[in-house]
């Protein structure tokens, strides 16, 4: 291995142990007795003033934090399935709506669909601070606010898993759709038949992205939800405090296993669906 492929080797590693040092502090942290926990923490917790320091394994392993979260913190499970609910719904309502919008974008002729696939374009660049808003006025004349619709509704019309489904299925040779037309198939056929099973890693790599997006939602429930038996778990622990530390960073593990479980599952299909879109560089 040459000198510039050793610094290279180095430098990349760097660079995953920065990515992945806050998730391994969480992790060993998590099993952390109450009091080791404020030893290290305390000097960065409620106002404190002072350093945090983290060993690299607990001196005393403990699952007391666990314990406490899963079989004494019924809000934490409440606010688990609500997540749990409104993102298989969300994902669901884009596969429903967002796959066939996509395939028009892609596969249907005419000036106007360029147009209103330029509008979506438009409404993914812009923040949700900007849409804010509108889309509570939109949900309060609905009579959809502190409900999981006002969550879920959003979500299912989100912009982004329809570009790239787009994308992808703009990738699907016409000339096989044509061959199709000639052998007597229909449009909904072709889309059921041809569309689907070829943009298949377009449609999962959309599914994988909106569901790690919306299980990390903060800004939308903090937005149109009120109530906190309704909140997902990702507001569960909005401030974290000496008494509450080692409890928050077993909640953390526990929320990060769905999205990494999908992300795991899927990552080669989102890889494929990514690249064949274009996106990647």
């Amino acid at each position: 291995m040459g000198r510039k492929n050793r610094l290279a080797f180095a430098g990349t590693l760097l660079l995953v142990w920065f990515m992945l040092e806050p998730i391994f502090i969480v992790v060993v942290c998590s099993f952390m007795k109450g009091e080791e926990i404020r030893i290290s923490f305390g000097g960065v917790l409620q106002g404190s003033t002072g350093y945090a320091s983290v060993p690299i394994l607990p001196y005393y392993f403990s699952a007391d934090n666990f314990e406490e979260l899963l079989l004494r913190t019924s809000e934490f499970f409440v606010m688990f399935w609500n997540s749990v609910g409104q993102v298989i719904c969300i994902v669901l309502g884009q596969i429903v709506i967002g796959v066939p919008a996509a395939w028009a974008f892609a596969k249907w002729k005419g000036k106007w669909i360029n147009y209103v696939f330029g509008l979506y374009i438009i409404l993914m660049l812009i923040p949700f601070q900007v849409l804010m808003v509108p889309e509570y006025l939109t949900l309060y004349h609905l009579n959809m606010i502190d409900t999981h619709f006002s969550i879920i509704l959003p979500g299912v019309f989100a912009t982004f898993p329809v570009f790239i489904m787009t994308r992808f299925f703009k990738a699907v040779p016409d000339e096989l759709l044509e061959a199709a037309r000639l052998d007597g198939a229909t449009e909904a056929y072709i889309f059921l038949h041809v569309g689907l099973p070829l943009g298949k890693q377009g449609i999962g790599a959309a599914v994988i992205l909106s569901f790690i997006e919306y299980w990390n939602a903060i800004e939308a429930p903090m937005t149109f939800l009120q109530q906190h038996s309704k909140w997902p778990v990702s507001l569960y622990l909005p401030n974290i405090t000496k008494e509450n530390a080692g409890i928050a960073l077993a909640a953390s593990v526990i929320i990060l296993i769905p999205t990494l479980l999908i992300f795991l599952l899927g990552h080669d299909l989102m890889e494929e669906g990514i690249a064949n879109t274009g996106l990647r560089g």
